[in-house]
């Protein structure tokens, strides 16, 4: 079985946010660097800790600044124009001395204001969300009042049973991760105790691998007084994890099966912020930013690094970026650490690898030095040089690029199935879990308002075997609507009704799939679901060769 990778699961209360009164001289920024984005394959934003007075984001969207700014989930900034999804940008900020989390969310509400002329103003829109409600016999044990009050997974004691497999897992304000064993069909069980149905319903959100969309749910059970009760469902997660279809329990199917409530899907009065008017183009840097705001040399090797072989009993699987700039591995193959350097996921990009380089696992802890920039939990592209230093000191790894032939795509029109798009809406890809019932690994990519060179561009790496960028041969001009449901698992046997699964649900007023049944390949499911093709080609594209690789890394 391959190692996990750690689910980082950041368990938050949701709540109505209102706009807050700005004070008449509201907070700002020192001084403030605001930039496009380079362009790259890791469009996500970035948003580092505070480090030596410097407010760093990088790669996010106006939509992202928003977000951060007045604390609203990014489903619910509604309005504004079309680009407001697309336009990435660099903000580097000097932030007064003692100013808190709250500060710095005024401050760049005042940048917002002043550099991209942004106004907005709240509303209320009915939104889906659930409710948790009462079935005819409940199957819950009123409590004590004595119990440790919570819902807790039960933790790991001993190898995970046959079908099974070992993940680790931190949530907000943990100081450590907690490992866990799943069961067959990537069961998780939690333990609740001394629970109301108001806490319960409170946070199911933030369980693990849920999956139950960003909206809080509500308690309609009627059901008053602490109950005692277990959970056990399957997780569902990006990737192809996921163990035999028939192992598995969806979270709906759970609650109403073995607690005797049920979620059910409502629409609800929620509170929204609206953009009523936003510059594309930010004013242009004052004069001294460039003084006050010196670029940081990113770090070119860690400051201090542990390696040691993994424990062969150990199975899971763990990479993170921890506060204070510590990176952990943990488990991991040599494989995985080298794509760390080269900061890919394309493992045709790295060619003349040895065998061992799959196989053979190690920990590696590392920290990054004090006095560089500000390192987010997925800054990847800042950790690169440090990983690619460390191998190459540790185990004598040297390499060289050159042009190499590959298997690329094209993505051509066979029999075009989406909607053309208004051209004032949002331009958007969304990536996300399939519903309930969908095959295991299945995803929903829900796009509006994208253009063919657009799409193509996001296809790269979305899923296996899409490493290479992708060209757009379609011809077909203009933005277009559209969901595709596909699987993450290319080779996966499909049984008797596997490709049967419950039809995704695309965003209000977009399309669903085309063909939505579960278990499609992405190759199966562009060209049933919107009527286009992917088509094998040669392709000469630079890639890195391994020269040498030692089998083992030398003492700490």
């Amino acid at each position: 079985m391959k190692p996990a990778i750690l689910v980082t699961i950041l368990i938050t209360c949701a709540g109505r946010p209102a706009l807050a009164q700005s004070p008449e001289n509201p907070p700002k920024f020192e001084a403030v660097d605001v930039h496009p984005s380079a362009k790259t394959t890791n469009q996500f934003p970035r948003f580092g800790t505070v480090r030596g007075g410097r407010y760093e984001v990088k790669t996010a969207t106006v939509v992202d600044l928003i977000r951060t700014a007045y604390g609203f989930d990014a489903d619910k900034i509604l309005g504004g124009p079309n680009w407001l999804e697309l336009d990435r940008f660099d903000v580097i900020a000097k932030v007064p001395a003692g100013s808190d989390l709250e500060a710095q969310k005024l401050m760049l509400q005042s940048m917002l204001k002043d550099r991209f002329h942004l106004t907005v103003h709240t509303d209320t829109k009915a939104l889906p969300t659930y409710a948790l409600t009462a079935g005819k016999k409940p199957q819950l044990k009123e409590a004590a009042g004595t119990e440790d009050t919570g819902c807790r997974p039960q933790t790991a004691s001993g190898p995970p049973t046959e079908g099974g497999m070992r993940i680790t897992m931190m949530t907000n304000g943990s100081s450590a991760p907690t490992t866990i064993n799943l069961g067959p069909g990537m069961t998780i069980q939690y333990q609740c105790r001394n629970m109301t149905m108001a806490a319960f319903a409170a946070g199911l959100r933030g369980m693990m691998g849920a999956n139950i969309g960003p909206n809080a749910v509500m308690d309609e059970t009627g059901l008053k007084g602490a109950w005692n009760f277990d959970l056990r469902y399957s997780m569902q997660f990006f990737g192809p994890m996921g163990g035999d279809p028939s192992d598995r329990i969806s979270i709906h199917t759970a609650i109403e099966k073995q607690l005797g409530l049920k979620l059910e899907e409502k629409q609800v009065p929620t509170s929204v912020l609206v953009v009523d008017s936003v510059n594309r183009k930010p004013t242009e840097n004052p004069p001294g930013v460039a003084e006050a705001l010196p670029p940081i040399p990113a770090p070119t090797e860690f400051e201090v690094a542990t390696i040691k072989p993994s424990d062969p009993n150990s199975r899971m699987g763990r990479y993170q970026m921890q506060p204070g700039g510590r990176m952990v591995a943990e488990g991991l193959p040599l494989r995985f650490l080298i794509n760390r350097a080269f900061n890919t996921n394309n493992n045709e990009e790295l060619v003349g690898l040895p065998p061992f380089a799959d196989s053979d696992r190690y920990d590696v802890t590392a920290k990054t030095p004090s006095g560089g920039p500000a390192l987010g939990p997925m800054d990847m592209e800042a950790v690169a040089p440090m990983m690619l230093a460390l191998l190459k000191d540790r185990f004598k790894m040297t390499y060289h690029t050159e042009e190499r032939p590959v298997s690329a795509y094209s993505l051509v029109a066979a029999k075009p199935k989406m909607k053309k798009a208004d051209p004032d809406s949002r331009i958007y890809c969304r990536n996300t879990n399939a519903p309930p019932g969908a095959p295991p690994g299945s995803r929903v990519f829900t796009c509006q308002n994208i253009t063919m060179a657009q799409f193509a561009e996001r296809l790269q790496n979305i899923a296996p075997g899409l490493n290479w960028p992708i060209e757009n041969a379609t011809e077909l001009e203009g933005g277009w609507d559209f969901s595709l449901m596909f699987t993450m698992r290319p080779m996966m046997a499909m049984g008797p009704g596997g490709r049967g699964g419950e039809p995704n649900s695309a965003a209000p007023g977009l399309p669903a799939a085309s063909d939505p049944a579960g278990g499609y390949t992405i190759f199966e499911a562009i060209e049933k679901q919107l009527g286009l093709k992917l088509e094998k080609q040669k392709r000469t594209m630079p890639v890195t060769v391994i020269d040498h690789l030692e089998p083992k890394p030398t003492e700490n």
